[in-house]
């Protein structure tokens, strides 16, 4: 096996793990135990312990609002999508009705992605058009809502400012505040009347572009998933440009709740003097782009770390201009939250120019590995690629291996000789096209796709490069497992996961003169590819979901994710579709998940993979779904906004369902 790059010799080394752990302690403050409390005195003591004698209270109590509530962005700082709910449990899924549906009213023009959080029975929520709306979570009425258009200032109606994936929410028991993204803009919302807090930056409002260390004039530098909140701060990523051209630098950010004060700045492209600098070009902290944590954070609070995973650096499918390994981009990052130093980096992909980002949130897990228990990250990828790495080190619980990939071969441009493969578990998703890929639909579309592609552009494996003459391109770039992301179940080691399995084709064309770039070279786009009758040239599933054992890095099983309501009934078995969207995990055995093309909500035996419920949304559910409880009625909720890069009908609404 060959070494990781991400283990070159100072990063073990005895001196530098010493001299890092020693910084830790000296700016990060001591953290209690789990189990272990501060001392409480006098009238205090006396009133906690009352509670504590309470039927129901005690530990029951402080158990009871973190779970039946759902908090955070994928449920908990950990990521993890789960809930200990169980009042809907496979013996009674099979009665979920519809329990209220709320209409935004937006244009449907855009997607909602958003997965929705619940505090104190109320749930915040964001439309198509960006609106944030406050509901009773039972009811589905409206509380307040607040328009991000009316505040004034260039309105960006570009596709990626209207994505967005939630809110996050922060409360030091006085106040409470919900923030939230709009094009360029970070707002401040008071979560009692959602009006804008005029204290925290530019009256509620501050500009994302600012504070980068670099000056980036007009450059689109956005937020489509939540930051997570560590103690008084806001931890923020940003999604920028990715196609030829200027990008702004996907710096992570730590900013004051209360005021809007940068706190802190983690360089995902290093400045000189920082580790990484060298995997760059000299000057390229001055100009290069991307390196962004667009996904999404998880956070252990407990060591005060919080965890990123960024995308690819632009462009995105040339890098003549940047050689090297491009570190921090494609990296699973483990920071100090509080000042946001580098514990540990893990590189998925060295040198990105097939826009593998790392799409989702790492998942904070803990798994017995070799009879002991672990702590550890699960990084889920678009490669089809699970990496379990030691949660204080950054250490891959699993053997990878650095392995020689295909070379590019267009001028100019340095690919990566080698890239890291897991040991285990094994690819989620399939990788590369061959003619044991060729779909087996019918003698017909296999003929075609033979003469059309295979014959044509030849077989493919993973990280063949984009070339001039075209390559075909699987897991393509939404493929794989993309933002949704994984659910995990603590109690017994599972990952569940949904992946795409459709393949796509990235041909190179050379710039035409006078363009408004120094790229010599562009992709002409991702390049579905499809049979003579319109579906995948790939063999079928096209869309999976997935339990991976983490214990011991195996798949446990692995079904079709949606149909193809046009072949249904025609004597082939389920195709599964291309899906977006992530499931949840339930202690009453379930597995929930909208994303499938076919627009129908789901529930899964999460033991067995087998369907036990569904139901016919208006419009494709392409978000991930939250579950709760309040007044003792557990419900459901997944926004339904069809749309966006699945290409379906589009919505506007959010559907809530529980047991009559």
């Amino acid at each position: 096996m060959k070494q990781h790059a991400l283990f070159q010799p100072t990063r073990n080394d005895p001196q530098v793990l010493r001299r890092r752990r020693r910084d830790f302690a000296r700016s990060e403050p001591a953290q209690p135990r789990p189990g272990c409390r501060p001392k409480i005195c006098g009238y205090s003591a006396l009133v906690l312990a009352l509670i504590s004698l309470a039927p129901g209270c005690g530990k029951g109590l402080e158990r009871s609002a973190a779970h039946q509530e759902w908090r955070v962005y994928k449920g908990d700082l950990g990521s993890s999508s789960y809930s200990s709910l169980d009042q809907i449990n496979r013996a009674n899924v099979g009665r979920l009705q519809v329990a209220w549906t709320f209409r935004s009213g937006d244009e449907r023009l855009y997607t909602i992605e958003c997965n929705p959080i619940v505090i104190d029975g109320i749930m915040y929520l964001t439309t198509p058009m960006l609106r944030v709306f406050a509901l009773d979570a039972a009811t589905g009425e409206v509380r307040w809502r607040f328009d991000p258009s009316s505040q004034g200032g260039r309105q960006d109606r570009s596709h990626q400012s209207r994505v967005n994936r939630g809110v996050s929410y922060w409360s030091d028991g006085r106040e409470a505040r919900i923030f939230f993204t709009y094009g360029t803009r970070l707002h401040a919302l008071d979560a009692r009347t959602g009006r804008l807090v005029s204290s925290f930056a530019d009256n509620g409002i501050l500009d994302l572009r600012t504070g980068l260390d670099r000056d980036v004039g007009d450059l689109p530098v956005r937020a489509s998933s939540p930051g997570v909140i560590y103690r008084d701060l806001l931890i923020q990523g940003s999604s920028v440009g990715e196609g030829p051209g200027p990008a702004a630098p996907g710096h992570i950010r730590a900013f004051d709740v209360r005021t809007g004060e940068r706190r802190w700045i983690f360089h995902t492209i290093p400045h000189p003097g920082e580790e990484g600098y060298e995997t760059w070009p000299p000057d390229a902290w001055k100009t290069a782009g991307g390196a962004n944590a667009w996904a999404g954070f998880s956070l252990d609070e407990e060591r005060g770390l919080v965890f990123a995973a960024t995308g690819s650096a632009s462009y995105d499918h040339y890098g003549g201009d940047r050689p090297g390994q491009n570190l921090f981009a494609n990296c699973v990052l483990a920071l100090q939250a509080g000042t946001g130093k580098l514990v540990w980096y893990f590189q998925a992909v060295h040198h990105d120019i097939w826009d593998y980002d790392l799409a989702s949130p790492p998942n904070l897990v803990s798994v017995r590995h070799n009879g002991q228990p672990r702590d550890a990250v699960a990084q889920v990828t678009k490669m089809g690629h699970l990496f379990l790495l030691d949660r204080t080190t950054g250490t891959p619980l699993f053997p990878v291996e650095e392995r020689p990939v295909r070379q590019s071969t267009l001028p100019g441009e340095r690919s990566w000789p080698t890239q890291p493969f897991p040991v285990a578990p094994p690819a989620f998703a399939r990788q590369g096209f061959g003619e044991e890929d060729v779909t087996d639909r019918t003698p017909e579309a296999a003929a075609f796709v033979r003469k059309n592609y295979l014959e044509r552009y030849g077989p493919s494996r993973l990280f063949d490069p984009p070339s001039r003459e075209g390559v075909i391109t699987h897991p393509q770039f939404n493929g794989g497992t993309d933002w949704g992301g994984a659910a995990f179940d603590s109690a017994t080691g599972i990952l569940y996961l949904n992946t795409s399995n459709e393949p796509e084709m990235l041909v190179m064309k050379e710039a035409p003169p006078g363009a408004s770039h120094a790229y010599p070279y562009l992709a002409t786009g991702h390049l579905e590819l499809y049979d003579h009758e319109g579906f995948p040239i790939s063999k079928p599933p096209w869309g999976t979901l997935n339990a991976i054992d983490l214990n011991v890095g195996t798949i446990a099983w692995q079904v079709p994710l949606g149909t193809h309501p046009e072949l249904v009934g025609k004597d082939y078995p389920d195709t599964g579709s291309f899906n977006m969207g992530g499931p949840i995990v339930t202690a009453g055995g379930l597995v929930f998940i909208g994303a499938a093309k076919d627009a129908k909500f789901r529930a899964f035996d999460k033991d067995t993979g087998k369907v036990l419920w569904e139901h016919q949304l208006d419009a494709g559910g392409y978000a991930t779904p939250a579950t709760y409880m309040v007044n003792g009625k557990q419900y459901v909720i997944i926004a339904a906004g069809g749309g966006g890069k699945v290409g379906t009908a589009s919505g506007d609404a959010y559907v809530a369902f529980s047991l009559p």
